[in-house]
């Protein structure tokens, strides 16, 4: 049993037609964990359009969170609860407030959303701060367990650099693996969810995991291509100008 991933970010239309660069980033891998089970981390960061270096932000923010699950696996056990979110989020606001210290800037300036999963054999973690959402099937079809977070104001949301940033933190833990999972920015947040329901766009995710479910080894490499022509397509394009990002997991045989 393993999983079979996929991830991409690409630039918004609208950054586009402002000279700017994609302020996404994100994070899908399967390590292996001392005792040799197979582990999926999924790492979803935006940078905030308000933040003078969010899209900064979000590449700290995943390579922290990376780094830290790699020194996780090193362990023979360790737990997926809300500690483990904790000093997760502890790490990511570490590595983003000692680079703006050491460049003379404000945490605030790296401003960046969070989303991570977490699974394995023995149980499944989910962490949320800010908006964006994470879909995932733990044998009982899609869900969206947490609702993406919007700030105090219209078109405003929570960010790891917030002072309260721990106390934001929503998450989600069950005692089995997910054998589907998705984890995508705030630029697919209409195409992927009933918004009104807080539930899953079935038809948007369905073709995804048909694909990886039934691809063969020999074709895994096209997969990640044609997640970023998707990305890239008018489709997408003419119903979002932001930054998009989309991380996919299955298991599979």
């Amino acid at each position: 049993m393993n999983w079979r991933v996929v991830s991409a970010s690409e630039i918004g239309t609208s950054h586009v037609a402002n000279a700017g660069s994609c302020e996404d980033s994100c994070w899908a891998q399967v390590g292996l964990t001392a005792g040799d089970l197979p582990f999926l981390s999924i790492f979803v960061a935006d940078g905030a359009g308000s933040a003078a270096r969010g899209g900064d932000g979000a590449e700290l923010a995943i390579q922290a969170a990376a780094a830290f699950i790699d020194e996780k696996l090193k362990l023979h056990e360790f737990g997926l609860s809300d500690a483990l979110a904790t000093e997760c989020i502890l790490k990511v606001r570490e590595k983003i407030y000692a680079v703006a210290e050491s460049e003379g800037l404000k945490a605030r300036d790296f401003a960046c959303t969070f989303l991570g999963v977490l699974s394995f054999t023995l149980g499944t973690l989910l962490i949320q701060i800010g908006d964006g959402g994470i879909v995932i099937d733990i044998g009982n079809g899609l869900e969206v367990p947490i609702t993406p977070m919007s700030g105090e104001y219209a078109n405003m949301t929570n960010f790891v650099t917030d002072e309260n940033a721990v106390n934001l933190m929503v998450t989600k833990t069950y005692p089995t693996i997910a054998s589907r999972v998705a984890a995508f920015s705030d630029g697919l947040q209409r195409l992927a969810l009933n918004m009104a329901e807080n539930t899953a766009h079935e038809p948007f995710f369905d073709p995804f995991f048909k694909v990886l479910t039934t691809a063969k080894p020999e074709q895994e490499d096209q997969l990640n291509s044609a997640l970023v022509r998707f990305l890239r397509s008018s489709a997408v394009n003419e119903r979002t100008d932001d930054d998009k990002t989309l991380a996919l997991a299955v298991i599979v045989e």
